[in-house]
């Protein structure tokens, strides 16, 4: 013994142990044992138990080299509340006691616990309240408290008995106490939604559920535990990993409800229900509608259940049972089409004498003796017409299906939609495109009509403007040279041979028109677009050099372009052409010609030049057929009308952008093409 400065003695280790020895009260420190994520306690192992803690617990007086836990000492402790008891006091470090009961050789035995952390580990007390010896004075007390304890072991197995049912049920349970919602209890079905792991006994809801759970759940039950009234969940949805399945959506029914301990609230209980299966089922119309016409079959009884389900689907619904197919039900969507008749408790072909003419008697007949349900599409069903109303043609989709009663097939469900809207618009839209592709066969003869009679017209034309300027030529050469150069007659002759050019020039692009029609159907090729521009530029070399143009040309991002070589030169001729023939006399002419693209990209192709430029009016008249806006150079008017009718028939689009005075810009989109390595500018 050491003496203490206050004169008390504090004992030495052999006076503490032997105390422990002659103790009558059994002692044990225990220590907690975690589950796999090393949050939960999942087991205490018990560190140390005294000689009389051995003996109430039967015990041998030497320990074993294994260590035994608190589950192996008490079987029971998950179900009794016991664990729970102690994690909680371990996780709060708040003392406390718990007062369990147990049955032992066929004797029902209770006794108190006291616990308390100790650092690391639980230190504890177990007193057998059956077997503690009374003074006289507490004998009545005793006597009057058997009851109790009786009653409390009753309990206690009723509470075992519900924790077994709690451990099978498919519903998911939890306990949760005090205003921080710590855990006390979680059946499996509840561990079950969080990958099967223990949940931490002692640990609040708040670090245990997936943050994202949490916000949504912490609240209600704090409104819960803080008013005492309940708080109901149906069908919610929540994003869960159940079992070893990767998180998804499932659906639970619930509801949250406070618990009181001595008048006052301790606690809220969950009891959740997985309803996932039926309301995926819901959701799908099949399934649906094998859920309604089941529960109409198997449980007639309960038509009530299913009654407004029934009365307010636009679907028709009926039952019908041998013999006869008499019917057994109809809702009103079903009594609409045959209004004013008395259908419930009539044999069909009575009742609806058109159905079995229209052979729809047979076929419920075949459903009754094979058993097989029969799928019927867009079926033509012509009901006897009220007095003074026209016949007419409904359309359905609908299903015979036989239902059983005792293994024999009793009747046959009846469950129809009215589908004649959607038959007539597709039957209008047939029509419609009937009559569209024959407007698009005449147009199509009439464009072939239209390119014979050019083709005709532009052919037998040849040949006498042909020899109207051999006659000119010959005229010519007759005239004496005094008349030939007299000032009237040369002017006139230089006319008339412009005339009989551009005469030429105008049947020579009418010819060109009739290949506008199939210009789409030529085959793109892949067209270098820098060697497809020298070509041309080698053509107007005439016209660069009498007009001292300057071109410049850029096809560095699409130096090859998908497209029908013919077409493509004919776009850039003309649109270069006209950028000379149409410059500004009073300054040097520039021209820029640029083309540019991305990967799977539209090309744009653009021709800006600073010629003489258009008013607005002259631009809304521009691709016009023989439309002229300069009468001081010569041309047909022909030439930007077959360019846009050559990009438009290649799906893409020609846009102009001009001031008169300051230039012209053409911006030519072509669809996406394949491009090519990259080239340099070409300056020209």
């Amino acid at each position: 013994m050491r003496s203490t400065p206050a004169g008390r003695s504090t004992p030495s280790t052999a006076d503490l142990q032997a105390l422990l020895d002659v103790s009558l009260t059994a002692l044990a420190l225990l220590r907690p044992r975690y589950g796999a994520d090393g949050a939960a306690v999942t087991d205490f192992a018990c560190a140390y138990l005294n000689p009389a803690g051995r003996q109430f617990l039967g015990q041998p007086a030497q320990a074993e080299q294994s260590e035994e836990t608190l589950l192996t000492l008490f079987p029971n402790a998950r179900e009794n509340g016991l664990l729970a008891f102690c994690a909680r006091v371990f996780a709060t470090g708040v003392a406390d006691h718990f007062e369990v009961s147990y049955t032992a050789d066929e004797l029902d035995h209770s006794f108190r616990v006291a616990a308390r952390r100790q650092g690391k580990q639980l230190a504890a007390s177990f007193t057998d309240l059956t077997s503690t010896p009374c003074a006289a004075v507490e004998t009545a007390l005793r006597a009057s408290q058997a009851a109790e304890t009786v009653a409390r072991a009753d309990a206690q197995r009723q509470r075992a008995t519900l924790a077994r049912y709690l451990g099978r049920t498919h519903a998911a349970i939890c306990v949760l106490r005090g205003p921080a919602h710590a855990f006390e209890y979680s059946n499996p079905t509840f561990e079950q939604l969080f990958s099967g792991r223990r949940l931490p006994l002692g640990s609040p809801l708040a670090e245990v559920f997936p943050a994202t759970l949490a916000q949504a759940v912490v609240p209600a039950l704090d409104g819960v535990y803080a008013s005492g009234n309940s708080f109901f969940g149906v069908e919610q949805a929540l994003t869960l990993a159940v079992g070893t399945e990767p998180a998804s959506r499932h659906y639970f029914t619930f509801s949250f409800d406070a618990y009181e301990e001595d008048g006052r609230t301790a606690g809220v209980s969950i009891f959740a229900y997985n309803v996932t299966e039926e309301v995926e089922a819901r959701q799908h119309t099949e399934a649906l509608q094998a859920e309604v016409l089941a529960a109409a079959r198997q449980q007639l009884h309960e038509r009530d259940t299913f009654h407004e389900v029934f009365e307010q689907t636009p679907a028709l619904v009926a039952l019908l049972r041998q013999p006869g197919h008499r019917f057994e039900y109809v809702n009103p969507a079903y009594q609409a089409l045959f209004p004013g008749r008395a259908l419930v408790g009539h044999d069909l072909a009575k009742a609806v004498p058109e159905l079995q003419a229209q052979g729809f008697v047979d076929l419920l007949d075949r459903v009754y003796q094979t058993g097989e349900t029969y799928f019927g599409a867009e079926m033509p069903f012509v009901a006897a017409p009220a007095k003074g109303a026209p016949e007419h043609v409904e359309y359905f989709n609908f299903t015979y299906q036989a239902f059983r009663e005792a293994d024999h097939v009793a009747g046959v469900s009846v469950f129809a939609f009215n589908v004649t809207p959607q038959v007539l618009a597709r039957q209008q839209q047939q029509q419609a495109s009937q009559a569209l592709s024959e407007s698009n066969r005449l147009l199509t003869a009439t464009n072939d009509d239209l390119d014979t009679f050019i083709y005709t017209a532009s052919h037998d034309l040849k040949t006498p403007i042909t020899n109207l300027e051999g006659l000119l030529h010959a005229l010519q050469e007759e005239l004496p040279a005094a008349l030939l150069h007299a000032p009237g007659v040369a002017p006139l002759l230089e006319r008339m041979q412009q005339a009989v050019d551009r005469f030429q020039l105008t049947i020579a692009q009418l010819t060109d028109l009739t290949k506008l029609q199939r210009a789409g159907a030529q085959p793109a090729e892949t067209v270098d677009l820098a060697t497809l521009v020298d070509d041309i530029r080698l053509d107007l070399t005439q016209q660069l050099s009498a007009s001292a143009a300057h071109l410049e040309v850029d096809v560095a991002s699409c130096p090859r372009v998908s497209f029908a070589p013919k077409n493509l030169r004919s776009i850039v001729y003309n649109l270069l052409s006209n950028a000379l023939k149409y410059r500004d006399p009073a300054r040097p002419a520039q021209v820029r010609l640029r083309c540019r693209s991305t990967e799977d990209g539209p090309v744009v192709l653009d021709v800006r030049d600073n010629g003489l430029g258009l008013t607005d009016g002259q631009q809304g008249q521009l691709f016009g057929l023989f439309h002229r806006l300069h009468d001081h150079v010569e041309g047909s008017g022909i030439g930007l009308y077959m360019v846009k009718r050559i990009v438009e028939n290649a799906g893409g689009t020609i846009t102009v952008q001009s001031t008169a005075g300051v230039g012209t810009t053409f911006t030519i989109t072509l669809p996406p093409t394949a491009v090519g390595p990259l080239t340099p500018a070409l300056p020209l």
